[in-house]
């Protein structure tokens, strides 16, 4: 009997923990559903658009509060009323007739002596910065290549007024040239300072008309890249030292300044580095004429319209465009030498001549530069004087010679040869 009690309450207790199980598990089905919707609920709220609209608006501009006064800003604004856009004005040849089937023939009531004209168009534009104001006239400096071939010039200042210019006079070896205006209108002038000073990674703010007068007065930034690049400069292939800049610098900045944070002058932009040797497109990297360099040529330009260097009289070849059998059957020269430049001709009573330079002689150094190229050559000339001494070192049929050069003759470099064979 006892037996029997037993069984039945441990089937009792079997029965309530089962009951009890099914209980729990139920109702944590009915909470983790409730939980769910819940939580379904606050997605579906929170991502639903609101009804209505605030007709009132409400938002408002804030106060700036950046600095507007800034060093870069300050240095724009004491500058920018001296930089101008120069127009190349060029002749067209234009006809006068009607345009008929076969193209242009003289219109009915025009005379035959009247089928063309000419008309100045603009070839070009650049950019130039105002630096010098005397009297009634003010001075403009900007790049050769800008005004290369023009059969008038015009200067739009900052206020937008457009002026007639006259060329004062232009070096292509530099690529400088010097422009003059009426003053009446020229409020601002701009300074140069010392290229000299200048320092890798120093601030500087190129200011121009990048691709023309629509975009005048453009302003970037950048730094000093680097304070010395050697290149070769003008149609001559001269080599001149150059600033490198990643300010941005298009066609149309030309011509124009590149200032540091004192709104100085240090150099005049020239140029840009379009593409690599391999073709790939290259951003960062323009080049400024150093103002040293520059007040140096546009204080001769004023005073006497062109720039005159000293002048070997000889023309030349480089040596590296001459064969190796020809460097060793007709030049003689030993394998160490591989660089310099070939005398081909020497005109007579030059200062090579009166120097005893002949043909087929082998320059290799001029003073205490080494000369590897024509362009080379020209560098280490141009930094002397008219009236001074200068040694040269050549190979003639193989032997090491030195001379003296009395650089007594002159040449006006404003004109160039873009021939393979250089004169100089």
């Amino acid at each position: 009997m006892n037996r029997i009690k037993q069984a039945f309450k441990d089937r009792l207790w079997l029965g309530v923990i089962i009951v009890g199980l099914f209980a729990g598990l139920i109702g944590g089905g009915i909470r983790l559903g409730i939980n769910n919707l819940v939580q379904h609920h606050e997605e579906v709220t929170s991502t639903r658009v609101p009804a209505g609209s605030n007709k009132s608006g409400g938002t408002k501009v804030n106060k700036n509060k950046a600095d507007l006064n800034g060093e870069a800003s300050q240095a724009y604004k004491s500058v920018q009323g001296a930089v101008v856009s120069v127009i190349n004005k060029q002749k067209v040849q234009q006809s006068s007739g009607t345009l008929g089937i076969f193209g242009y023939g003289n219109s009915s009531n025009s005379s035959s002596d009247s089928s063309s004209d000419n008309k100045l168009e603009t070839a070009s534009e650049g950019s130039g910065v105002i630096y010098k104001k005397s009297g009634n006239s003010a001075y403009v400096v900007t790049n050769n290549h800008v005004v290369k071939g023009s059969n008038a010039l015009q200067v739009i200042l900052s206020n937008g007024k457009k002026v007639n210019a006259d060329l004062v006079g232009a070096d292509s070896a530099t690529d400088l040239a010097v422009l003059k205006i009426n003053a009446t209108n020229v409020k601002t002038v701009a300074s140069f300072g010392n290229s000299n000073s200048i320092v890798p990674g120093q601030d500087v703010l190129a200011i121009g008309s990048p691709m023309g007068s629509e975009y005048a007065n453009t302003v970037t930034k950048g730094i000093i890249s680097a304070k010395d690049r050697t290149l070769k400069a003008g149609t001559d292939g001269t080599l001149t030292s150059v600033i490198q800049t990643d300010a941005a610098i298009n066609s149309g900045n030309s011509g124009g300044p590149l200032i540091n944070m004192a709104g100085q002058v240090i150099g005049i932009n020239s140029m840009k580095l379009a593409s690599d040797t391999q073709g790939s497109s290259v951003e960062g990297i323009g080049f400024a004429i150093p103002s040293n360099e520059v007040v140096t040529i546009i204080n001769q330009l004023i005073k006497n319209g062109k720039i005159t260097r000293p002048s070997l009289g000889i023309s030349m070849v480089d040596l590296s465009n001459v064969t190796s059998d020809q460097q060793q059957s007709v030049l003689k020269l030993p394998t160490s030498v591989s660089k310099g430049v070939v005398i081909i001709d020497v005109n007579s009573g030059s200062v090579a001549d009166t120097a005893g330079l002949k043909k087929y002689d082998v320059i290799t150094k001029l003073g205490d530069t080494q000369v590897t190229d024509a362009g080379s050559l020209k560098a280490a000339l141009y930094k002397y004087k008219v009236g001074q001494n200068a040694k040269v070192t050549y190979y003639r049929d193989g032997q090491r010679h030195t001379a003296t050069l009395h650089l007594t003759k002159s040449a006006d470099t404003t004109s160039t040869d873009d021939s393979q064979q250089d004169n100089n």
